[in-house]
């Protein structure tokens, strides 16, 4: 259910985990039992509904972010972090003990392999989720979730986001198999080619298997799918039509929260207004920005930058901005 912003619903309300990064930076990951030498560390702002949170309120919408931190010495890095990007923090619960943690490792090219300990996000509850959907259902359209959620209450989430006429964005990852029945309270599904690979079983390697898979999300009921493709773009596929938005080739540092960044921007766009190619036009840019710097929530871009580099590119910005 897409609401326009003349209704006053032009915010974003993100649910998922918060945490802090501990990211090492070195020219090649070690080898099972190795110890090497690296050149860079960093203490950040992570967690998937964290960094979209960040991407969103960059993007110049009003976004609130719903979850748990813990009463540790990493508190404040996620609770400044958060307000420093203008993200509404009244439905962040603050538990006993650690705040989650995730050790990333990136190497020279650019990738990287995360272990993520949840720690407080597992205190995230349904009477939580209820009580901000349903205070901020009056002034907001689109709620996006992830999986770094349980399963059971990432259903609840959909579900009771729909109920309230939200615009249901998921994005799948860390991929894993899904209730057939949960689709139906999904307006909108973005995983990556890896994530459609797993949750469809269609081995997704261009923009052809893309379509397929997306129309298998669509079967099951979700209404819209917007699979990533790395460096071939993104296929957006509606009961209407199937569309390949182009990507935008950069050179890579660091991919850490470049679908963080996609996911929070599209949320955005959508909340201002924007059509789905529009938003997904903006989103496509957003992560390009990203994977050119280090770092997860530090290295996601403003919508002035994004912007930018659209129009440096030769496409135009999308006339709504959130």
């Amino acid at each position: 259910m897409t609401q326009s912003p003349s209704d006053g619903r032009d915010g974003v309300v993100i649910i998922g985990s918060a945490s802090v990064d501990l990211t090492t930076f070195s020219a090649r990951l070690p080898a099972r039992g190795e110890t090497i030498l690296g050149e860079q560390f960093t203490l950040l702002l992570g967690g998937k509904g964290a960094n979209q949170s960040v991407a969103a309120g960059r993007a110049g919408a009003r976004t609130s972010f719903v979850g748990c931190v813990g009463d540790d010495l990493f508190h404040d890095i996620v609770v400044d972090s958060l307000t420093g990007a203008g993200v509404d923090l009244a439905h962040l619960r603050t538990v006993p003990g650690p705040t989650g943690i995730a050790h990333i490792r990136v190497d020279s090219s650019a990738q990287n392999d995360i272990v993520m300990v949840p720690l407080a996000n597992e205190h995230l509850d349904i009477a939580q989720i209820d009580a901000a959907l349903e205070a901020l259902a009056p002034t907001s359209s689109v709620l996006l979730t992830q999986l770094e959620t349980p399963i059971a209450l990432t259903a609840h989430i959909a579900a009771r986001g729909r109920e309230l006429g939200f615009t249901v964005i998921l994005d799948p990852a860390p991929a894993a198999p899904l209730p057939d029945d949960m689709w139906t309270d999904v307006d909108i599904v973005t995983p990556n080619e890896t994530e459609a690979s797993v949750l469809t079983g269609i081995q997704v390697t261009d923009a052809a298997t893309a379509e397929q898979a997306g129309r298998w999300f669509l079967d099951r009921g979700a209404r819209a799918a917007v699979i990533t493709l790395a460096a071939q773009g993104s296929c957006v596929v509606t009961a209407e039509s199937s569309t390949t938005v182009p990507p935008l080739p950069v050179e890579a540092v660091d991919t850490t929260a470049a679908g963080d960044a996609y996911a929070g921007y599209l949320g955005a766009a959508l909340a201002g207004g924007a059509s789905l190619t529009e938003a997904v036009r903006l989103a496509t840019a957003a992560g390009a920005l990203t994977v050119t710097r280090q770092g997860a929530s530090p290295s996601l871009p403003v919508r002035r930058e994004v912007d930018e580099l659209l129009a440096a590119r030769g496409s135009a910005p999308s006339d709504t901005h959130p």
